[in-house]
């Protein structure tokens, strides 16, 4: 058996709620509360709830970009918590993360060359200007968009394209894992299936495994091979994508999968 991408155990992520003059600590939101998960080499995991249910809180936990309460974290067969910061940053280069508001995840003073390329040079995978220059258009191309634009800056595209722009961004270091923190849902219908089917095809050329979060079930269907049920900070159900949609065990899921709005606006 190949070893997992991401195994998390036990994880929690508590943030502090303080009372009077003096800040007191007096209790605890408990945004994501001892919660296991496994994503697999090639693999697309979703982890789908309402909103305020942990998602975006435990995907971000899982790879450190915030700093979980408490659980343990194997990446690529390296625990994580026990990494310093120069070897987290190191390690930056293997997972990746596509937000979902695509424009203020880009800054307005780069050009796109400029934003895909910084990292290529920071964690030293390019050896000159030029060899930058040609990876980012390279990177440009695979994500649908042509290598005249790097000169160009978010403002002047569409939110379709700047999530391509994001999705390029995140591709160019080679990573094992994206996450992808509701990266359609502020997307067009018709762009969103077009980023999808983007996304399907770069997983397949470039062998990346996907920490896919969304609250659309029709979206985690056509794009995930598990699913994860996050319910107040819990996993309350897993299993394969079709055994969940066929044969949900909890109400909670059940009530998630009957707000799916049908394909045909008359059936009732």
């Amino acid at each position: 058996m190949p070893e997992p991408i991401l195994k998390v155990q036990g994880l929690k992520k508590y943030f502090p709620v303080t009372a009077g003059i003096f800040r007191t600590h007096v209790d605890d939101v408990k945004a994501v509360d001892g919660i296991d998960f496994t994503v697999e080499p090639g693999q697309v995991f979703g982890l789908v709830g309402e909103s305020g249910s942990g998602k975006s809180t435990a995907a971000r936990a899982a790879i450190r970009l915030i700093e979980p309460t408490s659980g343990e974290i194997s990446f690529l067969g390296r625990n994580l918590l026990e990494l310093n910061h120069e070897e987290l940053q190191q390690e930056r280069k293997n997972v990746q993360i596509v937000f979902q508001d695509p424009f203020a995840s880009l800054n307005p003073r780069q050009t796109i060359g400029e934003s895909i390329g910084e990292a290529l040079s920071y964690h030293g995978l390019v050896k000159s200007k030029h060899q930058q220059i040609e990876n980012v258009a390279e990177t440009l191309v695979q994500v649908g968009l042509s290598p005249d634009v790097m000169n160009r800056y978010p403002h002047q595209f569409s939110g379709g394209q700047q999530q391509r722009i994001c999705i390029g961004r995140a591709i160019a270091l080679r990573p094992k894992l994206i996450v992808c923190d509701e990266a359609v849902s502020a997307l067009d219908v018709s762009i969103q299936a077009q980023i999808l089917n983007l996304l399907i095809d770069l997983q397949k050329k470039l062998n990346l495994s996907y920490l896919f979060i969304s609250h659309d079930l029709s979206i985690v269907r056509h794009i995930c091979d598990w699913v994860s049920v996050l319910y107040k900070g819990k996993i309350v159900e897993s299993n394969e994508t079709e055994e969940i949609f066929k044969n949900p065990q909890q109400e909670y899921t059940k009530a998630l999968i009957s707000a799916i709005p049908p394909t045909r606006p008359k059936k009732l």
